[in-house]
């Protein structure tokens, strides 16, 4: 039994990308091998300023925040705090990177595996630390996620490519399970001839369960050049670090792989 902690840096993640995550999808994905969830934390920033101001925003805030709780996760609130500097402007900040480290060591010594939801640099330093206790370490991310965190990681995910963590462009307009034809889903392209105009592209059609992420759990799509939305990314491909947006339709050929249509670059 692998025994699971996830720590979200909301913050982080909401600015980068990760806004309007769905929380059950990134619990099933780190409790994936029939791993057992024993700490789920998410660390966010509150105004309290702005919440005296608006109304919305606090009903929104305590909207998330018991959204967050109904799916089994703690969280921690760092308070805004605003500072006014030497040109008389106002300045507001947050940082709960602190408390997401200090839990991040405290609970490793009963955990086999901790994903970390964050793309910040600043944690590359407890990474290592929680490795050097034995512990395995997945980071996901999105948008800006530091180069020296993912290399440090002992697996890095990119969160645009787990299946239903994100809502696609067309979620609200179709009810085909993501990976199922008439769904929208995200992948990469690994292979594409300039020559010939074609490609593959590769993707989760399900949330992947083996403890340790490989390709041999992803699908292929084929497609055309002029499936793509704006041409000029051919010249971008084939390309691992580009992530794609499609719709999966029927093979044109009997015994043939789904076709990709509508292919736009996410982001």
């Amino acid at each position: 039994m692998r025994r699971i902690g996830v720590y979200v840096d909301a913050s982080n993640i909401g600015i980068n990308g990760g806004h309007g995550m769905r929380y059950e999808a990134l619990r099933e994905l780190a409790c994936r091998a029939d791993g057992i969830a024993q700490r789920l934390n998410v660390y966010l920033a509150f105004d309290q300023q702005r919440a005296e101001r608006s109304a919305d925003y606090a009903a929104k805030a305590q909207g998330y925040q018991s959204a967050l709780h109904d799916q089994g996760f703690r969280v921690t609130v760092k308070l805004v705090k605003h500072f006014t500097d030497d040109e008389g402007n106002t300045i507001a900040k947050s940082n709960a990177d602190l408390d997401m480290a200090v839990d991040l060591l405290m609970e490793s010594e009963r955990l086999d595996t901790l994903l970390l939801v964050t793309g910040d640099g600043d944690f590359v330093q407890v990474v290592r630390a929680l490795q050097s206790r034995g512990c395995r370490v997945e980071v996901l991310g999105f948008d800006n996620v530091s180069r020296e965190l993912r290399d440090a990681a002992d697996q890095y995910i990119n969160g645009y490519l787990v299946p239903g963590l994100l809502p696609t462009e067309s979620a609200l307009e179709s009810r085909a399970r993501w990976g199922s034809t008439g769904s929208r889903v995200r992948g990469i392209c690994n292979r594409f001839s300039h020559e010939d105009g074609y490609g593959f592209l590769g993707y989760w059609a399900a949330m992947p369960s083996s403890s340790i992420l490989t390709a041999s759990e992803s699908k292929a799509a084929y497609f055309r050049a002029n499936a793509l939305v704006d041409s000029t990314t051919l010249a971008r491909l084939p390309s691992r670090q580009l992530v794609l947006e499609f719709d999966l339709v029927e093979p044109s050929k009997p015994d043939g792989l789904p076709e990709a249509r509508r292919i736009a670059v996410v982001g």
